[in-house]
């Protein structure tokens, strides 16, 4: 079998960067994309801004204690996503097997690619290239033999950045690698990781794969192959919806029960309206809060059967939700 050459394409600080474009007073200033009023989030931070330790979800209130002297830029999600078609215009002239994430990264699959040399670092840096010459953004690139690797390849060294992950330095890579860089591996997963000594790739490869199994269930698996290198998914560039949801942000604290629930009666209403448009159907129901303090809960109901619509209203629940 054929070893892939698959590339990961991250744009960097993507929604600032545009705003740092367009507008050049912003240029080598902090910078955040969101609202100041009201509970927004940060969107994105430039780099000038990340010194200051502020990070894409934070709130913007934290944001703005960090650094007072912050610009905040109202979002133009219709520009971003213009210049995220130009971007994956470029991709597409060098494969078909393209898979975004999200509006501004990317897998490519250039196992056999359309053109230029049948190399993956070239075709990475040419396209690097072609994206800051024709759109004046940065983007940066990780370069290996799956998805996994090419993802955590082009976090090393941002921005700008290109990094290349060998099939024959993959595992003494991995086994350096702090356990809290590996792709999937969240801040509660870190955490329970570190309370069981595992710091690093070499600690979780000592761990067998039953047992990562019964820790972690079936994502059990997945720590055990990627460690070792291991992830034969392919690149797909249509993507299934698996999950469908809606959110909701109050300007104010909200304590009255009854209105909480008349919210989410409506938040339910409209979930199910986006399922039903996607002719989708689930077994798992989740719901999320963010308290004031902005520190966050999630509550999951899951039938042996598929929902329908009653009993998507039936079973939310409180008793568990507020204590």
């Amino acid at each position: 079998m054929t070893q892939r050459k698959i590339i990961h394409i991250d744009m960097d600080a993507f929604f600032a960067a545009v705003e740092q474009r367009d507008f050049p007073k912003y240029r080598g200033l902090p910078l955040a994309v969101g609202h100041r009023e009201g509970r927004s989030v940060v969107a994105t931070a430039s780099y000038e801004a990340r010194k200051y330790g502020i990070k894409s979800a934070m709130p913007m209130k934290v944001a703005l204690m960090r650094c007072p002297n912050i610009i905040i830029a109202n979002p133009r999600f219709e520009v971003y996503k213009k210049v995220s078609n130009q971007i994956r215009k470029i991709f597409f002239e060098y494969t078909d097997l393209v898979e975004p994430l999200s509006i501004d990264e990317a897998y490519l699959d250039v196992t056999n690619p359309k053109k230029g040399l049948p190399s993956a670092s070239l075709i990475a840096k040419e396209i690097k290239e072609r994206i800051k010459k024709e759109t004046g953004l940065i983007a940066s690139a990780g370069v290996s033999y799956n998805k996994f690797l090419a993802k955590i390849a082009s976090d090393m060294d941002k921005p700008d950045g290109f990094y290349l992950i060998k099939p024959s330095d993959a595992e003494a890579f991995l086994a350096k690698l702090d356990i809290g860089l590996f792709y999937g591996i969240g801040k509660v997963t870190k955490e329970k990781f570190f309370r069981m000594n595992i710091f690093k790739g070499r600690d979780l490869k000592k761990l067998s794969q039953d047992l990562l199994v019964q820790l972690f269930g079936k994502i059990g698996n997945y720590y055990y192959n990627v460690v070792r290198g291991i992830d034969d998914r392919p690149v797909t560039p249509s993507r299934e919806i698996k999950s469908v949801g809606t959110e909701r942000t109050f300007e104010t604290d909200v304590y009255d029960i009854n209105v909480i629930q008349d919210k989410l009666s409506e938040i339910i209403d409209k979930t199910w309206e986006r399922l039903s448009n996607n002719n989708k159907k689930g077994k798992t129901v989740t719901m999320k809060m963010r308290f004031a303090d902005f520190s966050t809960i999630t509550r999951s109901y899951k039938k042996g059967i598929q929902f329908n619509k009653r009993r998507f209203d039936q079973h939310h629940s409180f008793s568990t939700t507020f204590k």
